[in-house]
């Protein structure tokens, strides 16, 4: 208990949290699809968020404030399909799987449209929605626990904290999914008696890279442990195993293709979940800054832009993340001298923006903000002499707050485009070509 938490003598009661009321057995009408996945019916007070359900169903549902469970589907919607998934409604990992493609990714482009609509934005032109699912995600975190005495990995369920364990998952990658299904042994080494590790797994072109976290060091494990580690390494044909940022086993380099270049991902480091998503993304930026002689990639990651960028164009890439840096580095020296010239700059541009007066020398950007966007440094590229803009974000209301900052100060926006990678899942790339 925090101390500075404790009631002290004399001092006012807490009052007590006034109790859930009992869930209501009730008829819902479903209007629509709300921007975390749940579909929404018109409740006294406001919205009523149901999952699992689709605009235009009547569904029998027990319901609690403004939450609801549907027990029953009444009138189901012709946009309704079986999901492809045993674990579909217990797992977190997937809200949408019950809805069919078309009409799902034209919600997906709507939430896009709806972002930009609300700053102002209503005009601007976006694009129908890419499916950039590929073969299947070839990056996913993974929990692992010990549940009724074995070792289970899989995934934390919805709206609560519990593990669910996985026997499929079909947003994966084949690779990836036949190798992750197959760590509990190597869980079992490092997984203390209560509690849960994250393995952070990348299927990249040489084989399945596994970072570990939440474990410790390797130096806190015995001998006998870490050759265990070591020959479930080599029978997984891992490519490399880290714990909590430490090599354990290196078998060989794993490597990923960025356009001309090859790099060597740092442990965990931060990838596009699917290699077709990383190319449509990379392919609409370049195509945002066609014709630029030097370009600044703020927020570059281990080089996912810079590096097809360097194609054409000299580039100096922005990144608070040393190590991810060191890997853009080597990765464009090893090139064999088919890229321009790539300069890299470790700054936190969340807290230190790059000035205006810093881009003087540019005449392109690439920005790929977090999820919160990156107001101030949008506002500082709008004071410089940039003139064209690949702004890339996952996230569609913080990608309208900054792009209209730039609007504001001369640029258009020219293009929008939607990417889907998480399928069946809320979230949504985009990419916005400007120019001024």
């Amino acid at each position: 208990m925090n101390r500075l938490a404790r009631g002290r003598p004399g001092s006012a009661r807490v009052a007590k949290a006034a109790p859930l009321a009992a869930p209501e057995s009730r008829i819902l009408a479903i209007e629509a699809i709300g921007a975390r996945g749940d579909s929404t019916a018109r409740g006294a007070n406001g919205p009523i968020y149901a999952p699992f359900a689709l605009p235009g169903e009547q569904v029998s549902a027990m319901v609690r404030g403004d939450r609801a469970e549907v027990i029953e589907v009444l009138t189901p919607s012709a946009e309704r399909h079986a999901p492809v998934c045993r674990h579909f409604g217990r797992c977190g990992g997937c809200q949408l799987q019950h809805w069919k493609d078309e009409p799902y990714l034209a919600w997906k482009r709507g939430q896009v449209v709806t972002a930009l609509e609300r700053c102002g934005l209503g005009g601007a032109q976006v694009e129908p929605a890419i499916p950039a699912w590929g073969e299947g995600r070839r990056r996913a975190a993974f929990h692992a626990a010990r549940l009724g005495g074995q070792v289970r990995i899989g995934f934390i369920e919805r709206g609560g904290a519990k593990l669910t364990p996985i026997t499929q998952c079909p947003v994966l990658a084949p690779g990836l999914e036949a190798t992750a299904l197959k760590l509990a042994p190597l869980a079992d080494l490092v997984l203390p008696q209560r509690g849960e590790i994250t393995l952070h797994c990348l299927l990249t072109d040489t084989g399945v890279d596994v970072a570990i976290k939440g474990a410790g060091r390797p130096q806190a494990l015995h001998r006998a442990a870490l050759e265990q580690l070591s020959a479930i390494a080599e029978t997984l044909s891992l490519t490399r195993l880290a714990m909590d940022g430490e090599i354990v086993v290196e078998r060989r380099k794993p490597r990923l293709r960025m356009g001309r270049a090859v790099v060597t991902p740092t442990p965990g480091a931060f990838l596009q979940p699917t290699a077709l998503g990383e190319e449509t993304l990379a392919a609409l930026a370049m195509q945002a800054i066609t014709g630029a002689d030097r370009v600044i990639d703020l927020f570059s990651g281990i080089g996912t832009f810079s590096l097809r960028a360097a194609e054409f164009a000299e580039v100096l890439a922005a990144e608070s993340d040393n190590d991810m840096l060191a890997a853009l580095k080597a990765a464009a020296d090893g090139a064999g001298g088919v890229l321009k010239q790539v300069e890299v700059l470790r700054r936190d541009l969340l807290r230190t923006p790059l000035s205006s007066l810093e881009m003087k020398k540019f005449d392109a950007a690439i920005i790929d903000p977090p999820r919160s966007g990156a107001k101030l440094q949008a506002e500082q590229i709008a004071r410089s002499p940039i003139r064209k803009v690949a702004y890339v974000s996952c996230d569609p209301v913080s990608f309208a707050r900054d792009v209209k900052v730039l609007i504001e100060h001369g640029f258009s926006l020219d293009r929008v485009s939607p990417v889907d990678q998480f399928r069946w899942s809320p979230h949504v790339e985009i990419v916005g070509a400007l120019s001024r």
